[in-house]
């Protein structure tokens, strides 16, 4: 098994690794020395005219010398977590460390590629990360696989604040917005972009008040607003937070659970009709070149239309809004949903186990954020507890990768969100 525990002195002489961090830099000094040699013995102002060529070079290709700076510190930055992997003993089978693949400087701090040893896996580096993070005295050491080759992993050493206190949205000046193609939605905690794919899958946000679930939900709405082939069901029981988007919404509900209700039996009639054109032309699932487009349904504390109301409500409109995400991915509609915490006695499980994607924002503690990512994420160090309360709009997101990540979505101001709102609207078909 692979070793990962702490020792006071390397497996190797830290000289010898010194040496060998230097490789490059000793080879090229070496050949420079012999090709100085061979230019002296042919005359004696070889040496002069080979620097000055040099020097020339370097002049006129300043790219060159740029590039010749970067390698040296990538290689420095390589040797150096490979110094570090070495003296925390992180070891494979026969008592090899992973090998240094690339090093490269990111927004917050480096990030490098590692081809792991036989014996060590990803996990084992994930249980290692806080070792290898005191011993590169960094703030974190974030760990990921390749879904490619389970051998090939990427450490991020993060070094900088990851998550600014506001990330702006691309969407205040986007003229237009293809649904069909990712959304931009925040920045995770290693500093890279995160687009949010939303076709085929529906979202649930859960967290306590004031995390920033409907700093979200705007960007979500907008990036929805913007595409004028997509129509747009906006549920808003608080009346304020989704009513700049309503020009741009074919529906607009507010506390009426029975108004809320007739909306849902419209949009599971339009999901028939969109099956039956489906049947008739053979095809499995909507695509960008079908006759309609994608219907984006937006409900925002989604507690008061599943608690409110009398029993008989309550069930309809659970029983509507299960059919239509149950349903609703082939035909095209998205359902993205946000309420505090998606217990069962306020989201029955029949619906919450139906959201692919979940985003955990601020938790009061690691039950609440199991409830929205999932059972045992909290004890694997993924809770949305952890979240400081003045960190609005960040949460644990639960996408693609399988794994949940740490991200700020972007913030929209209240102007912003206007004049994206009346763009929106102007840009939609009458």
């Amino acid at each position: 098994m692979a070793r990962t525990r702490v020792t006071s002195s390397a497996r190797r002489p830290w000289i010898s690794l010194g040496i060998r961090g230097w490789r490059v830099e000793l080879g090229l000094f070496a050949i420079s020395f012999l090709v100085l040699l061979a230019a002296d013995l042919i005359d004696p102002w070889g040496p002069y005219f080979i620097l000055g060529c040099v020097g020339v070079v370097l002049w006129r290709r300043p790219d060159l010398r740029r590039r010749y700076e970067v390698g040296v510190i990538e290689r420095r930055n390589a040797h150096r977590v490979a110094l570090a992997l070495e003296a925390c003993e992180i070891l494979g089978r026969a008592g090899t460390a992973p090998a240094v693949l690339s090093a490269e400087v990111t927004q917050v701090g480096l990030r490098y590629q590692l081809r792991l040893p036989p014996g060590l896996h990803v996990e084992l580096l994930e249980a290692a990360a806080p070792v290898l993070a005191a011993a590169l005295s960094a703030r974190k050491v974030l760990v990921s696989s390749h879904v490619e080759d389970a051998g090939l992993v990427t450490v991020t050493e993060v070094i900088a604040d990851p998550l600014p206190e506001v990330i702006a949205s691309p969407l205040v000046v986007a003229d237009s917005v293809d649904l069909w193609q990712p959304i931009p939605f925040g920045m995770a905690e290693d500093g890279h972009a995160v687009s949010l794919q939303l076709v085929e899958h529906n979202l649930l946000l859960g967290g306590e008040p004031g995390a920033g679930k409907s700093v979200a939900l705007s960007s979500i709405v907008a990036a929805a607003a913007l595409d004028p082939t997509v129509s747009l069901s906006l549920f808003d029981a608080k009346l304020v937070e989704l009513a700049p988007w309503r020009h741009a919404a074919d529906h607009f509900v507010g506390t009426d659970v029975d108004q809320g209700i007739e909306v849902l039996e419209h949009l599971r009639s339009a999901m028939e009709v969109r099956y039956e054109l489906l049947l008739d032309s053979g095809a499995r699932k909507l695509s960008k070149d079908s006759d309609f487009g994608l219907h984006v349904v937006v409900i925002d504390e989604l507690a008061l239309y599943l608690r409110g109301g009398t029993k008989a409500q309550r069930d309809r409109f659970a029983e509507l809004l299960r059919d239509l995400i149950a349903r609703g991915r082939a035909a095209g509609i998205i359902v993205v949903a946000a309420t505090q915490k998606p217990s069962h006695d306020v989201v029955p499980t029949s619906i919450r186990d139906l959201f692919s994607y979940r985003l955990a924002m601020r938790c009061s503690s690691n039950d609440a954020s199991d409830t929205i990512l999932g059972q045992g994420w909290a004890s694997r160090d993924f809770s949305a507890a952890s979240i400081a309360p003045a960190n609005r709009g960040v949460g644990y997101l639960l996408a693609e990768g399988g794994v949940p990540m740490l991200i700020k979505t972007p913030h929209l101001s209240d102007a912003e969100i206007a004049v994206v709102a009346r763009r929106a609207a102007s840009g939609r078909p009458l």
